[in-house]
């Protein structure tokens, strides 16, 4: 592995929902398969709770009274896009919230990119909520109920990160909007217990009963700009997602956003006037 290492995963997910949703979607290195797990992950909370599986390429999360568990990229990242197959808690997964996120881990400064799973009751849908952290400034929620079961079977999830945007968030910087471009993210994951709020805000508990709760995860891949590494490695115009194909949505997918807000989102910040009687400026200018 170099210091200049990108890591290239299936492209098949989201460009087209909220920041990082489900739906199909160089450096001068290039690695053309996912990685297993502990070429680029270490676990973070709970090692027991983990297990390989696939001779390494998939993994096993799993969350009981005792414990939940979590695991983070060996490296941090500037621009780029991370991808995984993920396969969510079948049945009554209430309470529970299986997390797949990127953070600069800078404290009051950190900037986040959030794409949380919230456990639902049995025969009710699955809700993904996303936020973005800005130097230090997030609440910036979206929730979409998902249309599909994601527990049934593996399903692509990315994170397309460039100069321009960070999928639907623009960067308006011109407009004094912050957007994260200058701090390394890493990768993480958790799966963990939140059932005083993540299933109808609480209302809904976790039934321990049903746990031990699974989630799996397989088909690891991060392509994009290690920190550190070559200095101007995340301001080459050459890397491919700064591309013009990337810089913002094409007609398709930019129709195919609007249908998931028209129908299935349940929440957004940026008409929540309870939480802010003035609409935020990123809301105005369209992202």
């Amino acid at each position: 592995m170099t210091s200049a290492r990108c890591h290239n995963l299936s492209l098949a997910t989201a460009r087209a929902l909220l920041f990082f949703y489900t739906l199909a979607y160089s450096l001068s290195v290039v690695s053309t398969r996912p990685a297993t797990f502990l070429e680029d992950f270490r676990i973070t909370w709970s090692d027991s709770h983990i297990k390989q599986i696939e001779g390494g390429k998939a993994i096993q999360l799993i969350l009981d009274q005792n414990s939940g568990c979590g695991f983070a990229s060996k490296s941090q990242y500037l621009f780029g896009r991370v991808s995984m197959r993920i396969k969510l808690i079948r049945g009554d997964s209430a309470g529970t919230v299986t997390a797949f996120y990127l953070n600069s881990n800078t404290d009051t400064t950190r900037d986040e990119l959030d794409f949380e799973f919230l456990g639902n009751r049995s025969g009710q849908p699955y809700t993904v909520q996303t936020n973005i952290y800005a130097h230090g400034k997030g609440d910036r929620e979206q929730r979409v109920n998902l249309w599909f079961d994601p527990a049934t079977d593996y399903h692509d999830y990315s994170v397309l990160w460039n100069h321009q945007h960070i999928v639907d968030y623009k960067n308006n910087e011109a407009r004094g909007i912050p957007y994260p471009k200058f701090q390394p993210m890493g990768v993480y994951s958790t799966l963990w217990e939140a059932d005083d709020w993540a299933t109808r805000g609480g209302l809904e508990k976790i039934d321990w009963s049903k746990a031990p709760f699974y989630a799996y995860y397989r088909d690891f891949d991060i392509e994009g700009c290690q920190v550190p590494g070559p200095a101007n490695c995340a301001s080459n115009p050459a890397n491919w997602w700064e591309g013009a194909g990337y810089r913002a949505l094409n007609p398709m997918e930019a129709r195919r956003y609007r249908w998931v807000r028209m129908n299935h989102m349940i929440y957004d910040y940026c008409t929540d006037k309870s939480r802010y009687p003035i609409t935020p400026p990123e809301c105005v200018t369209g992202v």
